[in-house]
This record gives structure tokens, C-alpha cells and sequence, in this order.
């Protein structure tokens, strides 16, 4: 619809109508739509000059369907029954081709459908009614051979021309209607149900098997990676039992096993409602396992992965979870037909399961290594951030889905925004290297003119003067549902093709660009360990060697040393306690100081709210958009006081001296061990220099040890704890149970209502807000504790594999004196084989790493 074509008459005319004085903001799509509907309809009822009872109670019956009872809508379409009446406009054509100026070719046909529907609802048409939607027809530019099409449809005629058919199928597909409301979907597809369906061409070919080459390539990369961790524990594990080894070398590698062994890819699915994410799910695994349908289905978070049996499992936000069966799934995963058309975010918002995960042992994308999260529509979901959030929370890329067809809406604009903000850890204006822009229902659009025209609008947000995406082929144009078609009937056409192109360029991303890092980092860190053993081997031998000889008073004074480093364990984590004291005194002080100004700053940031909604005919809907915009401008206030003073501040400031202090604890007892090395010519010095370089990689989201506060995405996500604990959820409900139809129809200063409406928001929002404050500190002590524990940790496995070294040290010193020479001699062969066997190992890595061209 194009509502710049809305001209002063037609405002004139439905101020006239409805008896309000109305202005041209105030004539949104779906009241243009629905004043032309009420026109048509009252049309077809007087043009044979007999008015039936059971004519009106078709009329109510066909209008109430966009709306709800108690609806401002509702209210809205009785004025507009009675000025339509009134003034008899559906007998001025000239009126009539006002008020349908803005419709496109597809409104126009729906509107015209209502019309025959109305006139065919006692089994046939009446000769007047068939004439005057005719004429009404013509002048709306609409061809007759679609006309023959709506008649056949509701008067069961056969032998219809398959061109028309086709067409009118094209027109009246329901993403074509997202526009106006998800009514307006819910009754093109009904429209479309009625009418004769499309014939389905026979498949003459097998199913196409959507396959991901180099996914599967990188999996068995992957599996050689984690064979060669295998291996690496045996050698290990033979070493310390022999004691030529220290036991902490068996826990470092048990927990880069762990981080191989759960390597996945996981890629996020996000979009609006009803823009096609199941069903580019169902094309992405070559089969329809998620629920689709026109109108806002999945409202779970689900996610898709491998399993060795086919199981679904529905995890609960109490933390409880069950095995579920398979029948159930699309019945937990959908919403209602009711909540769909009617209040969505209540259903929402009360609804128990937090994700639905579903197990699959032979989906090929799945199998290869992929875990896929399909997220539910977001713009009217009561809990957006924290949803979002989630889904980003170790992704490695995104695909967010829009509706090539229009426009990209102001909600999806600030969405991309947001997940671009995300996805690069709070940075904002740079733009995200894993995020693909997908514009599904291509093939709504038939020219090539408007495809370049689709390809260009959106094209030049996310690749404009301020990209949302970096990298080649990040923006796509498909048809989930013509790709899907073409897949289960095997036929390679161009939605086919532009599908392929689509995914290929998603396994490249994964494979090539996030792929490759996760297996340099894994290597690294088995090459550290192998470096590690390869060093404690040396020594080992040398101790057997007789080079390694130890007094009783050189003895004594490691005794003493273990004893010393005991002790700087214990100062670093009573020196931690002490500063996270402080830091929660300095934090009371600087958010008290930020929450006294919060309230005069969010009143300046509410001047800039916006909504397409009027705050009379779509109350409920201006509610919602309020509502989110609350949520985000005091998320992001939020996020700076988190930013700005707590992280860049109190953390800051206390982090370092934490860092500075463990430092000089670690600086200490390495320089003991330099000393021991000079001595008794070892290299313990060098090994625990390599597990201090280990603990960078333990930091390397966090800004790194010695790198400043780092706590990144820990602090993005804990900072906006209010929409986790249903605060969204909860201000949608109350507001619009507080304010919507409060007002009601005879309120005309449209500005002073939306004040109004602003007002009830902050009253409620800053209430609930407030009261979630001591769930707001418990997330804040989790991360606070969080950020410096970490470091405490970590200080303190150096700490104990320095303990380790020493331990090891005197044990072996013992042994190889109670040993014979021929005991030390078999010793001496023993480890010249496993030194053998841990360098294969690492050749073998070598040859990993060149088989994925990682440089």
C-alpha cells in the first residue's frame, strides 16, 4: 500500500465518514483498507435495493473478523458502517477510486474477493451484485479473466484458465499483506483456501539431497584433531603414572579434549514474524520438520542438532526438562491460532518452555557439525532482548530473514542494529562479519526491474554509508518456499539455484573463516601441552642421567618454596575478596548517582519514540512499539552506565591492581624457578612460562590477562537482566491492560494521548524496574565475582602446576635413587619412546593444519 497516494479528499471524506476530524497520519494501511472493505461490502448489500437480515448479520460477520470485541477497531467499524450509509459512498465512484488509491494490485483483488464472497454466500450471485463488482472491477484496473476466476472460486465452477489462476494465486499470496496486519494474512490465505487451488506438477524426479561438502570435510578435520587430543591423553596418562610426568599436564589437556569434543558450528535464524524462518529451516535441512503457515507460528526458541536417535526434549524456565514425544513437537513449537490473530505477546509472555531442542540423526546439515536455533518472530515478542541475547550467545553466524516484497521496517532496521551491536561485543557502527541478510518471498516480485529496485533498498541499508554486514555475499534474495518446492521435487530451477548459492556462501563462512580459527586455537593449545611434556621428559631423563642432582639442603628448600607458593595463593584470593568489597561500595554509589538523572534522561530520549500506529485505531499495537522502544533506550542506558563507569572505572581500576598483584606473585615464583634452573641445569622456568601464556587464551574474549576489565559479552548480557526476569513480558501486559481503549474514540488530540500513553509506560516501567532491583544485584554480584574469580582461577592453577614441577622434581630425585642402573638404563629407552611418540603426534597436527590451509 502506498499511502503517500492518501490525498486530502480521501481524509476529507473519512472524517466525514467516521464524524472525527482526522488528519492524514491518522489513515493507516489497515484503516484504508478497512474503509474500503466496508464500502465494497455495504455496496454488494444496496445495489439490488433489498437489504435481508441475514445480509447484515453477513456483513457484521465478514467485518468482525478484524477485530476484536472490546477493540477500538471494532468501535472504528461501526462509525464507519453508519457514515458509509450515511452518505451512500459506495454508490461515488469517484469516492470509491479515492479511497482505493493507496491499495496495491493485491489489495485491490482481496478487497474485490470480500465482495463476491459476500454476494455468493447464499450459494449463487446475484445478477445486480455480479454487475456492480464489475464496474467497481474496471475502474480498480483489475482484469476480468481474474474476475472469472473469484466467481468459479465461489460458485464451484470448473475449467478455469490456468494463466488467470496462477495469477490471482500470485496476487493474493498471504505475504503479500504483512503490511497491513496479521488479520489481513490470516484472510488472504482463507481467501486463497476457498478459491480453486494451483495444480501440483507431478514429480518426475528424486528428491534432492541438500548436501554441505566442506562442512563434512572440516567434521573429519575435526575428528583428527580430537583423535590426535586421544592420543595425547594416552602418552600423557603412561608418563604420570610412570611420575615423569606433574598430574596437572592430565587436567590442562582434559579440558582442551572437552572444548574440541564440543566444538559445534551454531547458526541463528532471526526476522519479524511470518517472514519465512521455518520454512528456510525446512529448505536449509531438505525436509519440512519445522511448522509453517502463514500467519506468526513458532513462538518457542528450537533448536536443531544431531543425534544418534530421533528425540525431542522440552526444556522448562524452572529449569526442569522432559523427553517429549515426536507427535507433540509442532503442537509445543506453535502458537495459537487465536494468540496469532489476536494478542500475541500474552501468549508469549506466559508460556512456560524457554527452548524445545530437537534431536535428528539424519538431517545432513545437522549431522555435519551444525546446531541451528530458530528463533520466534521478535518484533512483537514481550521478550526480544533477552531472546536475542540468547540466540547470539556463542553464535557463530546469523541469518536474519525480512520480506523482499517491501520495505524493511523501522523494527527490523533497529533489529539489525542491535544484532550488528551484538554480534562485535557491545561495538557499536562497525559492522558484523557473520551476519547474512536473507530477502525471502523473491518470487513475489516478478520483473526484473523490481528485483533490481528490492536488491537495491536493501542493499543500501546494510551496505550503505553505515554497513550492518562485512565480507562478500552476506546478502541474499531467495524463496524458502520455491527452494524447498524445487528440493522435494527435484527440480534444480532459479529459486533452486539462488538457494545453493545462499548456502554455499554460509558453509564457506563457517568452514573458512570460523571454522579455521576454532581448529588453529585447539592445536595451539595441544601444541602448547605437547611442548609441555616434551620438556618434562627432558628433565626426566636428565634426572636418570645423574645431571639433575639434589642436596638434602636443596631439598629442604623447595619444601619451603611449595610452602611459599602456597601462601601467595592464598594473599592473591584474600586480596580478590578485599577488592570485590570495594567494588560493590563504589557500584552502590555510582548507580545511585545514574538512577537519581535516569528519569529526566529517558523523557528526552521519549521525544524521539515513533510508531506508524495511530493511538485510537491500532492503540494496542502504538502500546507495543512504546513499549519496545522503552526497553531499548533503557537498555542502553544501562549499557553505558555499565560501560562508562562500571566497567571502564570501578572495574578498571581494581582489575589492574588485582592483575598487577597476581603478577608479581607469578614474576616471583618464576625467578625461583630461573634460579633453580641456573643450579641444576633444568627449564622449569620455561614450562611455567608457557602455562602463564595459557592464561591470555583463558581471557581471550575478556581483553586478556593484563589487558584491561575485558569482561565483555558477560557484561552485555547480565547488564539488561530486567528482560530475563519477564520484565518485557510483564510491561506489555500491564500497559495495555491499563491504557488500551482507556481513552477511547472521542479523545481527538492524537498527541496528547500519545503523552498520555508515554506516561503510563515510564509510570509502570521505572515500577517494575525498581522492583526487580535485588534479581538486578544478584546478576551483578554473578558477574562481578565472575570477572575476578576467573583471574583468581587461573592464577591458581599456575600456582599448582609450579606446586607440580617441584613435587615432581623431588618425587623423581627419590626414585632414581633407589633405582638400580639397569632400571634407569629400560627408564632412559622408555622415555625416548614417548618423547618419539608426542612428536608424532604434533607432525601429525602439522598435517591437520596444512590440510586446512591455516597460515
Amino acid at each position: 500500500m502506498d499511502t503517500s497516494l492518501v490525498s486530502s479528499q480521501t481524509v476529507e471524506l473519512l472524517s466525514q465518514i467516521t464524524g472525527q476530524k482526522l488528519t492524514q497520519k491518522n489513515l493507516t494501511p489497515p484503516v484504508i483498507f478497512l474503509a474500503n472493505l466496508v464500502t465494497v461490502l455495504l455496496g454488494v448489500i444496496f445495489v439490488d435495493g433489498i437489504v435481508a437480515e441475514s445480509e447484515k448479520q453477513r456483513l457484521l460477520t465478514t467485518l468482525y473478523r478484524f477485530s476484536n470485541p472490546e477493540s477500538d477497531v471494532r468501535k472504528l467499524t461501526h462509525l464507519m458502517i453508519k457514515g458509509v450509509k450515511e452518505n451512500q459512498v459506495y454508490k461515488q465512484i469517484n469516492n470509491l477510486l479515492s479511497l482505493a488509491a493507496p491499495l496495491s494490485e493485491s489489495e485491490k483483488l482481496l478487497l474485490i474477493s470480500f465482495g463476491y464472497e459476500m454476494s455468493a454466500a447464499d450459494g449463487e450471485i446475484d445478477p445486480h451484485e455480479k454487475k456492480y463488482l464489475e464496474i467497481l472491477a474496471k475502474h480498480l484496473g483489475i482484469k476480468s479473466q481474474h474476475l472469472a476466476i473469484l466467481e468459479a472460486g465461489f460458485t464451484h465452477q470448473e475449467n478455469l484458465e490456468p494463466i488467470a489462476l496462477d495469477e490471482v494465486h500470485f496476487l493474493l499470496n498471504p505475504a503479500r499483506f504483512q503490511e497491513l496486519d496479521t488479520i489481513f494474512v490470516k484472510a488472504a490465505s482463507d481467501m486463497l483456501a476457498t478459491l480453486p487451488a494451483k495444480p501440483k506438477n507431478k514429480i518426475t524426479k528424486p528428491h534432492i539431497n541438500v548436501s554441505y561438502g566442506e562442512l563434512k570435510k572440516f567434521q573429519e578435520y575435526r575428528k583428527q584433531v580430537d583423535n590426535c587430543c586421544y592420543q595425547l591423553f594416552q602418552i600423557i596418562q603412561d608418563c604420570t603414572n610412570r611420575g615423569f610426568l606433574p598430574h596437572t599436564l592430565m587436567k590442562e589437556l582434559g579440558k582442551v579434549s572437552q572444548k574440541i569434543q564440543s566444538q559445534r558450528f551454531r547458526l541463528s535464524v532471526l526476522g519479524e514474524f511470518s517472514q519465512g524462518k521455518s520454512t528456510l529451516l525446512n529448505a536449509l535441512l531438505g525436509e519440512e520438520i519445522q511448522p509453517a503457515r502463514e500467519i506468526p507460528c513458532s513462538g518457542i526458541v528450537t533448536v536443531l542438532k544431531y543425534g544418534s536417535q530421533k528425540r525431542v526434549v522440552c526444556r522448562y524456565k524452572d529449569g526442569q526438562e522432559e523427553e517429549i514425544p515426536f507427535e507433540q513437537y509442532q503442537l509445543k513449537a506453535t502458537i495459537s491460532e487465536d494468540a496469532a490473530l489476536g494478542c500475541l505477546s500474552d501468549e508469549l509472555a506466559h508460556d512456560e518452555i524457554d527452548e524445545i531442542v530437537f534431536e535428528h540423526p539424519d538431517l545432513d546439515l545437522c549431522s555435519s557439525g551444525v546446531e541451528i536455533v530458530d528463533s520466534p518472530g521478535l518484533n512483537e515478542h514481550p521478550d526480544r532482548t533477552a531472546i536475542t541475547q540468547k540466540l547470539l550467545k556463542d553464535t557463530d553466524a546469523v541469518i536474519f530473514l525480512t520480506n523482499a516484497s517491501r520495505s524493511l521496517t523501522q523494527v527490523e532496521r533497529d533489529l539489525l542494529q542491535d544484532v550488528r551491536t551484538q554480534l562485535n561485543h557491545g561495538k557499536e557502527n562497525e559492522p558484523a562479519n557473520n551476519l547474512f541478510v536473507v530477502g525471502n518471498f523473491i518470487d513475489l516480485v516478478r520483473s526484473e526491474k523490481g528485483r533490481e529496485q528490492v536488491q537495491q533498498r536493501i542493499e543500501r541499508f546494510v551496505q550503505g554509508q553505515n554497513p550492518i554486514v562485512a565480507g562478500k555475499n552476506r546478502v541474499h534474495f531467495i524463496s524458502a518456499q520455491a527452494a524447498l518446492d524445487a528440493i522435494l521435487r527435484g527440480n534444480e530451477d532459479e529459486y533452486f539455484k539462488a538457494f545453493q548459492n545462499f548456502t554455499q556462501s554460509i558453509e564457506k563462512f563457517l568452514t573458512f573463516d570460523s571454522g579455521r580459527v576454532k581448529i588453529k586455537h585447539s592445536i595451539s593449545q595441544i601444541n602448547r601441552v605437547i611442548e609441555k611434556g616434551l620438556d618434562g621428559l627432558y628433565k626426566s631423563n636428565g634426572t636418570l642421567d645423574g645431571k639433575i642432582q639434589i642436596s638434602e639442603a636443596e631439598k629442604q628448600k623447595i619444601l619451603e618454596k611449595i610452602g611459599e607458593a602456597s601462601g601467595r595463593d592464598v594473599r592473591i584470593h584474600l586480596l580478590a575478596d578485599q577488592l570485590i568489597e570495594l567494588v560493590f561500595e563504589q557500584i552502590a554509589e555510582s548507580w545511585d548517582e545514574w538512577r537519581e538523572e535516569l528519569g529526566d534522561r529517558m523523557v528526552n530520549k521519549s521525544q524521539h519514540w515513533h510508531s506508524e500506529h495511530s493511538p485510537v485505531w491500532s492503540q494496542d499495537k502504538l502500546i507495543r512499539d512504546y513499549t519496545n522502544q522503552f526497553i531499548r533506550d533503557l537498555s542502553k542506558e544501562i549499557d553505558e552506565w555499565g560501560n562508562t563507569k562500571l566497567k571502564d572505572v570501578i572495574l578498571q581500576k581494581n582489575l589492574k591492581y588485582l592483575e598487577t598483584s597476581i603478577a608479581y606473585e607469578l614474576d616471583a615464583i618464576q625467578g625461583q624457578f630461573q634460579s633453580l634452573d641456573e643450579h641444576i641445569q633444568t627449564n622449569f622456568s620455561q614450562q611455567l612460562k608457557l602455562s602463564i601464556n595459557g592464561i591470555n587464551d583463558d581471557f581471550m574474549g575478556m581483553g586478556g590477562f593484563g589487558g584491561g576489565v575485558g569482561i565483555g559479552g558477560a557484561l552485555a548480557a547480565g547488564l539488561i537482566v530486567f528482560t530475563g526476569l519477564g520484565f518485557i513480558a510483564v510491561i506489555v501486559a500491564s500497559v495495555a491492560a491499563a491504557i488500551a481503549g482507556s481513552f477511547g474514540l472521542g479523545m481527538l488530540d492524537f498527541d496528547g494521548l500519545k503523552d498520555q500513553i508515554k506516561g503510563k509506560i515510564f509510570e509502570l516501567g521505572f515500577e517494575k524496574f525498581d522492583e526487580s532491583m535485588d534479581k538486578f544485584s544478584e546478576k551483578l554480584d554473578e558477574i562481578v565475582g565472575s570477572v575476578f574469580n576467573s583471574r583468581v582461577e587461573s592464577a591458581s592453577r599456575v600456582i599448582a602446576q609450579a606446586i607440580a614441577l617441584y613435587e615432581n622434581l623431588l618425587e623423581q630425585q627419590e626414585k632414581a635413587h633407589n633405582e638400580t642402573l639397569e632400571q634407569r638404563e629400560a627408564e632412559k629407552m622408555w622415555i625416548y619412546q614417548k618423547r618419539q611418540e608426542l612428536e608424532q603426534v604434533q607432525n601429525g597436527l602439522e598435517t591437520i593444519v596444512s590440510k586446512c590451509a591455516i597460515v
